[in-house]
């Protein structure tokens, strides 16, 4: 049999065999008070899963609204079915709402994922985390051109409302978020070589006012350490980057997506240039595990983006090869069935494409990965397909750290 092919059925056997007891441990809302416990709690091996559960509002706190009885909401109740039955580990939800009070992912794990949905047992996070987004927040500038401030189009990234699809971390380990590290107010100018648009005649697309405002975080970057053990950390690198559409020859979205890819780049290899917003200095350091999550909204062979922005990713030597572009990119049986991209099987989305990623640092090893779309004869096939939870699937990898 193909090695391929073995990793997709021993991948398919594991998630079968996914224990009903869930292994959480009763925590107060301090991430790091149980420290003893969550050391013997850890087991070597991981599952990571990155989530886009299209789960934004028209309007600010439709969502929160929602959360408070979310079981009305019956793609709400896929969601978390899908969840259930993957039973992550650690998990970075896409396009959730921003709620400042913290009750929208509260009720997210207390109302939907703790009450079992589709057959599987519930399902609890002791540690979770909102990630405040640029979406939706005015920049004070025009920055579309028309003569007016105003949003969606002059916010610092695209959104109706401040917040509006933003991201949110569940874990069963703390989340060390004193030293969180966010790249959210660094300016997209001050990238060195930062593809900045211009007219056909060669001048700058932004006046010089927006460009001393415009930052390059579409949402956030965030570098957000996850405490295995006591000497056991891992960084969750979460972002969101723009989609390389809605936009003209000067391609500003595809240049955008391009370098908000390339800033995780240059963190996993320590740039200098680099200041996140408390002013400290510098990426990860060289020995530093991390994991790249999100949908970062590039195929490595299709769709629209600027100079195929996702490989200078995939091919970096900091990133697990063959998670990245070998026998472990994650896949799906649904895909390979329904699909319509040049891989159908690594699909993450019901548009053809792979935009969805879970990318080890080097230093870890992988052990298996999948995209949770299941064919017409596997379970949850019905609450999966033709985006009846979510116009894009979760993606998930298996990693030990030894």
């Amino acid at each position: 049999m193909p090695l391929r092919f073995f990793l997709l059925f021993y991948s398919l056997f594991l998630m079968s065999c996914s224990d009903n007891d869930t292994k959480m441990i009763d925590n107060d809302s301090d991430q790091m008070d149980d420290m003893d416990t969550m050391v013997d709690a850890f087991e070597d091996t991981l599952r990571i899963t990155s989530y886009n559960i299209s789960m934004f509002g028209s309007a600010e706190g439709q969502i929160a609204d929602r959360m408070n009885q979310p079981n009305q909401y019956t793609r709400y109740k896929r969601i978390a079915a899908v969840i259930q039955r993957v039973r992550p580990d650690i998990l970075v939800l896409m396009e959730f709402d921003y709620d400042a009070s913290g009750e929208a992912l509260k009720n997210f794990n207390d109302k939907l994922l703790s009450v079992s949905q589709a057959g599987d047992s519930a399902i609890h996070y002791d540690y979770d985390f909102q990630i405040i987004s640029n979406t939706g927040v005015l920049s004070g500038v025009d920055l579309d051109g028309n003569g007016d401030v105003s949003l969606p189009e002059d916010a610092f990234g695209f959104g109706n409302f401040p917040g509006q699809y933003a991201s949110a971390v569940l874990s069963r380990f703390p989340l060390d978020t004193s030293a969180l590290r966010s790249y959210r107010n660094f300016l997209w100018r001050d990238m060195p070589g930062a593809l900045l648009p211009q007219n056909s005649d060669g001048s700058s697309y932004y006046s010089q006012e927006a460009l001393d405002r415009f930052r390059l975080s579409s949402k956030n970057h965030v570098d957000l350490p996850v405490i295995l053990t006591e000497d056991e950390t891992l960084h969750l690198l979460i972002s969101h980057p723009t989609p390389p559409v809605f936009d003209g020859d000067e391609d500003r979205n595809g240049k955008r997506n391009h370098d908000e890819i390339r800033l995780w780049v240059d963190h996993i290899n320590n740039a200098s240039y680099l200041t996140d917003d408390l002013g400290q200095s510098g990426g990860l350091p060289s020995n530093a595990k991390f994991v790249v999550l999100g949908d970062l909204n590039a195929d490595p062979k299709e769709g629209d983006s600027y100079n195929n922005a996702i490989m200078q990713l995939l091919t970096d030597p900091k990133i697990n090869q063959e998670i990245a572009l070998g026998t472990l990119i994650p896949s799906s049986n649904g895909g390979l069935d329904e699909g319509s991209g040049a891989d159908p099987e690594n699909d993450t989305s019901f548009f053809g494409l792979r935009i969805d990623y879970v990318l080890p640092s080097s230093n870890i090893n992988g052990l298996s990965s999948g995209v949770f779309w299941p064919s017409e004869n596997e379970d949850l096939y019905a609450i999966v397909t033709d985006r009846r939870a979510s116009d894009h699937l979760l993606v998930w990898v298996d990693l030990t750290l030894n």
